[in-house]
């Protein structure tokens, strides 16, 4: 009696190893997805992700769970994601802007971050260098030197002949401000007013439009997660104080915007997937190098343009990427 009681225990614990591999086998790798806007802001973004990370055998659901979170435009809710992130041990932290990448750089040294959509990874002190990122940091900018002066260029071309120039900014967004400041710059070359509109949360938009009531011609809008949850109300107001706006991607322009020219977003999430493919695969954050846009794309809201009274060059249409009508 005591020896069959005695296999019996010693099958039990022999059980308890088999359970607890079951178990591990069971976890799939984690993505933590930190939404700076809502589902529908960023579905066509999550859509390019998963379908490269498809491609590379990372399957939803099957060999790699994604934990969504959506921070609807708040700012100040990335840093309460990113720690749950950390106390849920995702495998990888995924963000957009440098002030989602700062807040899950602050909330975690260990787990590795893929940073998107990130204006100076250097300046801000993401990373100690782009080819050389260190830390457990890596990701995609959207830097580019001269983007700002072709945008300008590209709306005055859309709208020939005007000479003040709006730029709508959130001001608490020290990347948005350099933006800011290399609009100005460009507009100065060009014989342009420039006349910064500061804004910090989404109550200030109405009362910028309102004191900009015959003081511009076009407005250039420094874009961020406030600006895109924001975006359908933002562009409703510039339409009926008759201002023809310039954004940096293709979203902005979707919700109602005149042109955009900038990197493309979804390619910029399309590469990110190969970014989580390498770290989940063993290569350390800080050895990826930070990448730079590769694919830049010009979108033109033909139907705004209408609107607005505009006449849109027929050259400039033979250029877009993209014409909305």
């Amino acid at each position: 009696m005591k020896r069959r009681r005695f296999i019996s225990l010693l099958g039990g614990a022999a059980a308890w190893p088999l359970a607890a591999q079951a178990q591990q086998q069971a976890k799939l790798p984690t993505i933590g997805f930190l939404g700076v806007t809502t589902p529908a802001g960023q579905g066509p973004l999550v859509a390019a992700l998963v379908q490269r990370l498809r491609e590379l055998g990372w399957i939803e659901g099957r060999t790699i769970a994604i934990e969504y979170r959506w921070a609807e435009g708040r700012t100040e809710r990335y840093n309460e994601i990113a720690a749950e992130f950390v106390r849920r041990k995702v495998d990888v932290i995924l963000t957009r802007g440098t002030q989602a990448a700062t807040a899950a750089k602050q909330a975690t040294s260990v787990i590795p971050i893929v940073a998107t959509v990130v204006g100076d990874p250097v300046g801000s002190g993401l990373v100690d260098s782009l080819a050389r990122p260190g830390g457990n940091l890596t990701g995609l900018s959207v830097i580019s030197p001269d983007m700002a002066a072709k945008r300008l260029e590209l709306l005055r071309e859309a709208v020939p002949g005007f000479r003040r120039l709006a730029i709508l900014v959130d001001v608490t967004n020290p990347v948005n401000v350099e933006e800011m400041r290399q609009v100005q710059m460009a507009a100065d070359k060009l014989g342009l007013q420039a006349i910064p509109i500061a804004i910090r949360r989404a109550e200030d938009i109405a009362p910028a439009f309102a004191g900009l009531k015959d003081r511009a011609d076009a407005l250039h809008v420094v874009a961020n997660p406030l600006i895109l949850s924001n975006i359908i109300r933002i562009n409703i107001l510039a339409a009926g104080a008759r201002l023809p706006t310039s954004y940096i991607a293709r979203e902005y322009v979707e919700a109602g915007g005149l042109l955009a020219y900038g990197p493309s977003f979804a390619d910029i999430f399309r590469r990110a997937g190969d970014f989580v493919d390498k770290i989940l695969r063993g290569t350390k954050p800080g050895d990826i190098p930070v990448e730079q846009p590769t694919k830049f794309e010009l979108v033109i809201n033909l139907t705004t343009a209408k609107a607005l009274g505009l006449e849109v060059p027929p050259t400039l249409l033979a250029r877009a990427d993209e014409v909305i009508e």
